[in-house]
């Protein structure tokens, strides 16, 4: 996922912190928190993270 929909999808990188940059920003604010996972039943990590405290307060 990450070539196909940040690699690929940019031009080109002028420098390495620019690579770097939008590297850590796709994973940290999109993939970790938006991008839903099968393996958490269709949930973003945030949003599961956010249910099992809610059963775990409850």
């Amino acid at each position: 996922m990450l070539k196909k929909e940040l690699i690929y999808c940019n031009p080109r990188f002028k420098t390495r912190e620019q690579a770097y940059d939008a590297i850590f920003q796709y994973i940290e604010l999109y993939y970790n928190r938006k991008r839903m996972h099968s393996a958490l039943g269709y949930l973003s990590p945030a949003r599961f993270a956010e249910q099992f405290k809610r059963k775990a307060v409850a």
